[in-house]
Formats: C-alpha cells, sequence, structure tokens
C-alpha cells in the first residue's frame, strides 16, 4: 500500500552504468509528486528503458537511491509481447490474487474490463482485437495485478492514431478517477502527447530536468524536432 505521506516514488542521483561500458543513468533524481499522468520525451539512448528496469526491480542503484512505495507494472510498446494467453478474460485471470472466490474473480474481471473501455468482451478471442484494444487489455492486466504505478514504453508507438487517443484517454481517466486515482509514468516521442500530461519532462543523456507543463515542453521542443528532421 502507498504511503501517502510522501511521494511514491522518488529517485535522488541515481547512476547506472552497463558492464558494457554504457551509462545509462547519471545522477538521475525524479520524484512523482502524486497520482496523475506524468510523461517523459527523450531521444533513443537517453535513459529511459534502464530508468523503467530499475523502477520494477530488475537492476539496483550503482550509486544513488531509491524509494517506492507503490507497486509497478510494465506495459511494452508491443502488447503482443505482454498478453499470453487466447482470450480477454483468461489474461486477466492469470493476473489476478490466487486468493479470490471464483465469483469474486469473475465480478473482478467484467470491472477491469470495463474500466478500460473492453466490456463484455471477456471471451473474446485476443487475436481478433485491435492493437489499441490489446493495448488496453495490457493496461488491464496490470490493474489485474494490483498494480498502482503503470510504467508505460511507448503505449502507442505502433497504433494507429484512433488507438492512440483510445489508449491515452483510458489511462488518463484512471489516473483522474475518484476512487485509488493510479500513477502513471508514460514514455513518449510523440510530442503531441504532452499536452495530456499533469507534467512533463525531458530525459537525456542519463538525466531527467524539473517537471513542466506539458504544452510548454512540446513548444520548446517541437523547432528542435524540425531541425532532427
Amino acid at each position: 500500500m502507498a504511503d501517502h505521506t510522501g511521494p511514491g516514488l522518488s529517485l535522488d542521483r541515481v547512476s547506472f552504468r552497463w558492464p558494457c561500458g554504457t551509462n545509462a543513468l547519471d545522477q538521475c533524481s525524479l520524484t512523482l509528486p502524486g497520482p496523475g499522468l506524468w510523461m517523459l520525451v527523450g531521444s533513443n539512448g537517453s535513459g529511459k528503458s534502464t530508468l523503467f528496469r530499475m523502477i520494477g526491480g530488475l537492476v539496483k542503484p550503482q550509486t544513488g537511491t531509491i524509494h517506492c512505495t507503490l507497486r509497478p507494472a510494465l506495459v511494452f510498446q508491443n502488447p503482443d509481447h505482454q498478453l499470453l494467453l487466447p482470450s480477454c478474460g483468461s489474461e486477466l485471470l492469470l493476473n489476478l490474487p490466487r486468493h479470490l472466490k471464483r465469483s469474486e474473480r469473475q465480478k473482478r474481471i467484467h470491472h477491469l474490463l470495463e474500466q478500460v473501455g473492453l466490456a463484455g468482451m471477456a471471451t473474446r478471442p485476443i487475436h481478433t482485437l485491435s492493437g489499441g484494444q490489446k493495448q488496453r487489455l495490457a493496461i488491464a492486466g496490470a490493474l489485474a495485478s494490483e498494480a498502482t504505478l503503470l510504467l508505460l514504453d511507448e503505449p502507442t508507438a505502433l497504433l494507429d492514431p484512433a488507438s492512440q487517443h483510445t489508449v491515452l484517454a483510458a489511462v488518463q481517466q484512471l489516473c483522474h478517477r475518484s476512487q485509488s486515482p493510479l500513477t502513471a509514468l508514460w514514455v513518449t516521442h510523440r510530442l503531441d502527447e504532452l499536452d495530456h500530461a499533469d507534467g512533463a519532462a525531458r530525459m537525456e543523456r542519463g538525466r531527467i530536468a524539473g517537471w513542466r507543463d506539458g504544452r510548454k515542453l512540446r513548444r520548446q521542443l517541437q523547432p528542435l524536432a524540425g531541425r532532427r528532421g
């Protein structure tokens, strides 16, 4: 359970270097002020993937400290790498706590699908879903595992514009629901998505700048993106 007396996630001057010599994180500091949709934007090699691995507990800081009272769950860029079972309901069942009674499991599955806009699809074969529907199912799977921190690694990168919108809207709704709002850390290359963030920051060379208004950060970065193009 999250400790509401302070931020659910904070990194203080964390550094990490891979055995090959790549310096992934360099005195990196980050604090999530509370529930909401927080976005990071940065180029390939800026350290975002290592950051997610560290928050998820897969790697440990070599220097610095990390404090996380939230339960993290990673949502991959490609949902096909995450979804394992044939139907929507069986996929969620895989992630639910084992102690639940059958009736409670079915109730949870119905509620989870409803939360991500997939109501009534428990028996739907996953291979018949669109890319956006698969990504929302992956998010529901994270919620089934009782995650309170979603780590979203470019979740709209492979989606068409309409599906991008539905996934972003689903996460926004979860982060701003009246009861138990979620915390989400969303990595993106799409500058237009920054408009929907509660706070946005640029990650570069293993460091994260301070949180800013997403629209202001987008306006600052757009001329740079145009020159790179």
